[in-house]
């Protein structure tokens, strides 16, 4: 049975402890339905915007996520295990990554999509 994290008040609220609980647990987003949980949990909810009340739109948030620039990557040893270093701390933080300077022809990505 899943763990549900019960918080009091915002001024207790610890979200990396939540996370943590909710990580040990091993259930997934499907686990928590499939367990039955009534509340999404508040680590999902995305904050309000200070003041409106309302979530922001999608044109107000913003992202910056990394971008790995492959430049020169197979030309010098050292700036290849930087790149390598990137990818893994991308891969790990975000998951994803913009790659830029791959050589790949602009035709053979156009034909890609």
């Amino acid at each position: 049975m899943v763990q549900q994290i019960q918080v009091t008040s915002s001024s207790n609220y610890d979200k990396n402890r939540e996370l943590k609980a909710f990580d040990d647990t091993k259930a997934s987003v499907k686990g928590l339905v499939d367990a039955g949980i009534t509340q999404v949990p508040r680590i999902f909810i995305y904050p309000e915007v200070s003041g409106s009340g309302s979530f922001p739109s999608l044109e107000e948030i913003h992202f910056v996520f990394p971008i790995i620039d492959l430049e020169n990557i197979n030309k010098d040893p050292i700036k290849h295990k930087e790149i390598v270093k990137k990818v893994g701390d991308a891969s790990e933080t975000w998951g994803f990554f913009q790659v830029i300077n791959h050589g790949i022809p602009m035709s053979v990505l156009d034909e890609m999509l």
